[in-house]
């Protein structure tokens, strides 16, 4: 207790010794003088003036400039955490000030004679404040005034009409206040010389005057309040900069013979505005458009965009656009950075604009289909933001993280092969070390070399053992070749037949020939219930079996050794998208079955033998089962292998695995 009574009498005492060094500051300077006032306004708001002797002392201080006889011209008090109403007396009677900046302070309210200052002041800021109260008819006082701001504070009521008596204005700010009412026409018609009016962020309404007389106007943002009707006589030539956003407009006319060749940034969005919008000929200039939240009926708005070569900005969200993104959208606009198309009509397909350097890519919502550019999802990586979600497309986008994806690509149909698992790969964004790589690329060349060799060494080896008594040998089911397939064969087939319970409600699906009705009972009676006197070959992925459907049609059946590992749906997609695959040297998929658990692949039966028996010259009824289980090839395509035992045991590695053609 002690300790906290001694440091509040410290705290006292100090502010005790601020407040006497003011005042003493203050005394110090003559009355009446640019010195003396500027000293009073600081101490009144509790800051102490700098001590400078000599007439011209205040000349010096922080924020003042002076003339040649040292009075003060200009006054900068920006954001030094003055709080209050300005005190009377003050900065009100430096009668040759040009310039007041009292911005970024809490300031509440202006003293009387600050209109005292009409005969010099030329620029007023009281911006970022909190002035409460409404602006008076005494700003018309200052007729020399070119640059008034007063945004950012509390003033309410109606904008002054007094204000069009400064006819020298050329910038007036009053955005976010709380002003009301319509725009004053006395504004309009005395500013004439006003170059930039911002009103933005108040609650003015009624409708927007004719700005014809603002002949010098080039930018106006009238953007955040409540204005409607028609937009008419505000698209003037000269203005290049054009912002009446989030407001209640229905329509707009253009001025006969408009070509807007000045305006470059250009926001209408968040109105009520519906028809046709119409900029063929127009903007050529044009960087940043926004339209959106508007109800536009332009079918060939993108098109006429694709005229305006220099657009880096376009946002068209919410317009009721329709119709395709033009083919050569992106050579057409090759500055574009930002393109939100979201929440439209749009069908067709997703162009190629992976030359686009954009940052922001939206065209979400839309009844866009097919496949996004492979180009274009490499670039999405280097984009600030970009969304594909709630539309007909396909992607493959396995960079991308699970979270993102799902964020971007909602409702969207991952084409990812099955090898590739977007949900099990990450991106890697880290750089790795050129000399790192080398290195592994020499090792992996040189181990591969010397792989080579040992294994034409011991091929060679091998060949001439095996050339000595060549025989051809079935397998016997007795040896238990390395397991492979979907069960064992030391039984018969009815353990993994039982898991399904009725056999004829799983149909068989047939690419070529989709009328055949076949189950998988008609399976089952095609190879004696998967029976080891139809076994064609076991490999590595499953086994395969001959056997001959209803109609006499003779086919290859593969039960996928890891096909239980997939959902129905992805199996399912993953078979038909093999089926579709057409090649002269590879067996077709014709149909699949998805049993249970298993996935059964149909292949069209090759009667003519398999390559090694073509090869070797040997009678087109042998068959041999081959052990598959170290082949590392992606087994795609199922077939029928053979394998070459001699007397001595020797090993069939070297003669290669061939399938039927």
């Amino acid at each position: 207790m002690v300790c906290c009574h001694g440091g509040r009498r410290s705290a006292g005492i100090l502010f005790f010794a601020v407040a006497v060094a003011a005042c003493a500051a203050a005394a110090a300077q003559e009355p009446n003088t640019d010195a003396y006032f500027v000293s009073r306004f600081l101490s009144k708001l509790g800051r102490a003036a700098p001590s400078s002797s000599g007439a011209n002392g205040v000349c010096f201080w922080p924020g003042v400039s002076c003339d040649g006889e040292g009075r003060v011209v200009a006054f900068v008090a920006a954001g030094m955490d003055l709080a209050g109403a300005i005190p009377e007396d003050t900065v009100g009677k430096l009668g040759r000030l040009q310039v007041l900046d009292l911005s970024g302070n809490r300031l509440t309210a202006l003293p009387n004679d600050l209109w005292e200052l009409g005969a010099s002041l030329s620029a007023l800021n009281l911006s970022g404040n909190a002035i409460r109260g409404a602006l008076p008819n005494n700003v018309g006082n200052f007729a020399r005034l070119k640059v008034l701001d007063v945004s950012h504070n509390a003033f309410t009521g109606a904008l002054p009409q007094a204000l069009g008596s400064i006819t020298g204005l050329q910038v007036l700010n009053a955005s976010h206040n709380q002003f009301q009412g319509q725009v004053p026409n006395a504004i309009v018609f005395g500013c004439v010389n006003v170059v930039a009016m911002d009103l933005s962020g108040n609650a003015l309404d009624g409708g927007l005057p004719d700005l014809w007389p603002l002949r010098s106007l080039s930018h106006l943002n009238l953007s955040g309040n409540r204005l409607g009707g028609y937009i008419m006589g505000a698209f003037q030539e000269q203005l290049r900069v054009i912002d009446l956003s989030n407001n209640a407009f229905s329509g707009l006319n253009f001025s006969s013979g408009y070509a807007g060749s000045a305006l470059m940034y250009l926001d209408l969005s968040g109105n009520e505005l519906t028809g046709e919008f119409t900029i063929a000929g127009r903007f050529q200039n044009l960087r940043h458009v926004n339209l959106a939240h508007n109800q536009l009926c332009n079918a060939n708005l993108l098109e006429s965009m694709g005229e305006i070569s220099g657009l880096e900005y376009v946002n068209l969200s919410s317009t009721g656009l329709h119709g395709q993104i033009p083919a050569d959208f992106s050579s057409r606009l090759v500055g574009l950075k930002v393109l939100d198309l979201s929440r439209n009509n749009i069908n067709g397909v997703v162009p190629d604009i992976s030359s686009l350097c954009l940052y922001v890519l939206d065209l979400s919502v839309n009844n866009l289909t097919g496949e996004i550019p492979v180009a274009l999802v490499k670039k999405l990586a280097s984009m600030d933001r970009f969304n594909f979600s709630y539309n007909n497309l396909t992607v493959c986008a396995s960079e991308l993280s699970p979270e993102a994806f799902a964020a971007a690509f909602a409702r969207s149909r991952n084409d990812c092969p099955i090898a590739v698992n977007p949900d099990s790969i990450k991106k890697s964004r880290g750089k790795r070390k050129w000399i790192k790589l080398v290195l592994a690329v020499v090792l992996f060349l040189f181990f591969s070399v010397l792989g080579l060799l040992c294994l034409a060494v011991a091929c060679r080896s091998w060949r001439k053992r095996c050339d000595a008594l060549p025989v051809v040998k079935q397998v016997s089911f007795k040896e238990e070749p390395a397991a492979s397939g979907p069960f064992s064969f030391q039984t018969d087939s009815t353990t993994w037949v039982a898991d399904v319970k009725v056999a004829t409600s799983v149909p068989v699906v047939i690419f070529e020939k989709p009328l055949l009705s076949f189950t998988f009972a008609d399976l089952l009676a095609a190879t004696s219930e998967f029976d080891r006197g139809t076994l064609l070959a076991e490999g590595r992925f499953g086994p395969v079996y001959r056997g001959f459907l209803p109609g006499g049609i003779q086919v290859a059946v593969k039960v996928l050794v890891h096909g239980s590992v997939m959902e129905d749906q992805d199996a399912a997609r993953e078979l038909e998208r093999l089926g579709r695959i057409k090649h002269a040297n590879l067996v077709p998929l014709t149909g699949y079955c998805l049993a249970g658990d298993q996935r059964i692949a149909i292949y069209d039966f090759m009667e003519n033998g398999n390559l090694h028996n073509l090869l070797h010259d040997l009678p087109l009824g042998v068959q041999a089962t081959e052990d598959w289980s170290g082949d590392t090839w992606e087994d795609n395509i199922g077939g029928v292998a053979t394998e070459i035992i001699t007397p001595e045991d020797c090993s069939p590695r070297c003669e290669g695995k061939q399938h039927l053609l």
